[in-house]
């Protein structure tokens, strides 16, 4: 096994260490394979990325192994890193934040398979950009099940006036992201995306819940709506999930959710160059504001 290497990325020039290091043991794909697929997804991912604190899920021995959770930047991290000081309870922590392709080459030699961002920018954290329906599936459904969950919460928010934006997320389900103007904080976005999800859960009470144990879904696709809260995360459009295959969380058209085919690990990081030519939400929708979205919702209810 080779000990390091170098690897172009814009104008640095980074060293990767055990290049060679197998961290999908069951496919064989490599330190080197991840850092490769991170440095061509870059242009699609920086944009979902930028001006965000960031948490880093680590394999260092393999996705084989318990993975390491980091949400403070280490201190050897080089300099030219961007961070971003938090206030958290107690204290602050210091975020990586993934402003240039080169960041994210290097978290990739940190063995970081996953990154997740924030739902906030670093200069108001308290302010979210995104509001995110995380569609989960339970014992007893299937992605067809999901789908159809999806088309409910696009018509949904199609009925509020709002924007949405498709992905799947590499592991189970989809999430379903909403563009908003960070005018209102997370207690009001995080209530306002409970009463729609409870809307939904109450106009298909057979097929969709609310129910956060997952012995009371009984057969019904979840409707997780916990990110939306400060310092909580979602994965990144474009990451990889520390799951044999090494899918990939892969933005969507919505007229795609009509494919059979589509399910929430169907793009891999081997099949993931043929989705980087053209992004799926693009033109990408301006920020909403919840005011006349939540006044829509309450004559509903």
């Amino acid at each position: 096994m080779s000990e390091q290497r170098t690897i172009r990325v814009g104008r640095r020039t980074l060293p990767l260490h055990r290049p060679d290091k197998v961290l999908f043991p069951d496919d064989g794909f490599t330190k080197a394979d991840l850092a490769e697929h991170y440095r061509a997804a870059s242009r699609r991912m920086l944009p979902h990325l930028r001006h965000r604190p960031l948490m880093m899920v680590r394999h260092p021995d393999g996705i084989g192994n318990q993975g390491l959770v980091q949400k403070n930047i280490p201190d050897y991290f080089p300099d030219w890193i961007h961070r971003a000081e938090v206030p958290k309870e107690g204290g602050t922590v210091t975020h990586v934040v993934c402003d240039d392709a080169a960041t994210l080459v290097y978290l990739a030699d940190q063995a970081c398979v996953t990154p997740h961002r924030w739902l906030a920018r670093a200069d108001a954290p308290d302010h979210p950009d995104r509001l995110v329906f995380d569609l989960d599936p339970s014992e007893g459904t299937d992605f067809e099940d999901v789908r159809w969950a999806a088309r409910r919460v696009c018509g949904l928010l199609d009925e509020l006036g709002l924007p949405v934006q498709l992905m799947t997320t590499g592991s189970s389900g989809v999430h379903a992201v909403v563009p908003l103007d960070r005018k209102s904080p997370f207690d009001d976005v995080r209530d306002f995306a409970m009463r729609a999800a409870r809307l939904l859960a109450d106009r298909h009470p057979d097929r969709l819940t609310t129910e956060q144990r997952k012995a009371d879904r009984k057969g019904r696709v979840y409707l997780d709506v916990q990110r939306n809260a400060y310092a909580q995360t979602a994965v990144v459009p474009y990451a990889v999930r520390a799951l044999p295959g090494a899918p990939v969380a892969m933005p969507f058209a919505r007229e795609e959710l009509d494919d059979p085919e589509l399910t929430a690990r169907r793009w891999t990081m081997t099949t993931a160059g043929e989705r980087l030519s053209a992004d799926p939400w693009s033109p990408a929708p301006r920020g909403r504001s919840l005011r006349t979205a939540e006044r829509r919702l309450s004559g509903m209810q």
